[in-house]
């Protein structure tokens, strides 16, 4: 099997009207015959959190929703749980605070449980901080600002199952350029992926980037920059020079593996469909 899909999502995404991010997941996870698990570890609401989603999820015509609220490590490696999402088709992780999804679930039967579902073509779909945790290097918290300056954001280890990159999310709303900018010159190997509110990034096997949603994913590239990153002491601004930046509304797609924005965008998937893109 190929690996599956990832819907790296900002944010506040539309739970009621269109519901275009979250009908994209239901039909990736198998529409109504969709195996659906949601951890509400990250958030604050606790069960309540799980329980909104199954009910959304519900009304998206899901009939297996299975709200799971690991609270614990104990709890992440409790075999119970693991075997919850074992036959899964879809795992959405929701948003709260990243820090507590990945130090909870990190290297526990339950993360290794979603990875081995997404290695057979599960979609994982995160949200605002559920999307943060799906890197391996995860923005573990930051402060806001356009200029980027030495600590302004700390990393920690994400659960791995989009490698290679660093998102940030809630992106335009919380002005948060400058951190992405500051982490992209200390981890240039990186691209930062930032997310704006109801948008997502949706990430199939091919490792090919599809915006929906309302707003933009800004892509920093910072492969061929030039920083002095190294030697700013304190938060002091820190110099990026060379970095190549994208940013790119729904419909647009970008190729992760070689850096590169793909010509031709989604037709279908810009505002107003195929007949935006012809008038």
């Amino acid at each position: 099997m190929s690996d599956g899909t990832v819907i790296v999502i900002g944010g506040a995404e539309d739970k009621i009207r269109d519901r275009i991010i979250l009908n994209r997941f239901v039909g990736l996870a198998g529409g109504e015959d969709a195996i659906v698990c949601v951890i509400s570890t990250a958030s604050s609401l606790g069960h309540e959190a799980g329980q909104r989603y199954r009910a959304i999820f519900a009304e998206l015509g899901v009939r297996t929703v299975r709200p799971l609220h690991a609270m614990t490590r104990a709890q992440a490696n409790d075999e119970t749980f693991a075997r919850a999402v074992r036959d899964a088709t879809g795992i959405f992780l929701t948003g709260g605070n990243q820090l507590r999804l990945s130090s909870t679930l990190g290297g526990t039967r339950l993360a290794e449980a979603v990875l081995e579902r997404f290695r057979h073509g599960a979609v994982i779909a995160g949200t605002s901080a559920g999307a943060s945790a799906m890197s391996s290097h995860m923005i573990a918290f930051g402060a806001s600002g356009a200029t980027p300056k030495h600590r302004m954001a700390a990393i920690a280890a994400g659960l791995g199952v989009l490698p290679g990159v660093i998102v940030d999310q809630h992106f335009q709303q919380r002005n948060r350029l400058g951190r992405l900018l500051s982490l992209i010159a200390q981890n240039p190997s990186l691209l930062g992926l930032g997310v704006d509110e109801d948008t997502a990034g949706v990430v199939g096997p091919d490792q090919v980037l599809e915006v929906i949603g309302r707003g933009s994913v800004t892509v920093v590239d910072g492969a061929a920059a030039e920083t002095d990153a190294w030697e700013v002491k304190g938060h002091r601004p820190v110099m990026i020079s060379g970095v190549v930046l994208h940013s790119l509304p729904a419909g647009y797609r970008f190729d992760l593996r070689r850096r590169h924005r793909v010509a031709q965008p989604n037709l279908k998937a810009l505002p107003g469909g195929e007949a935006a893109a012809s008038s």
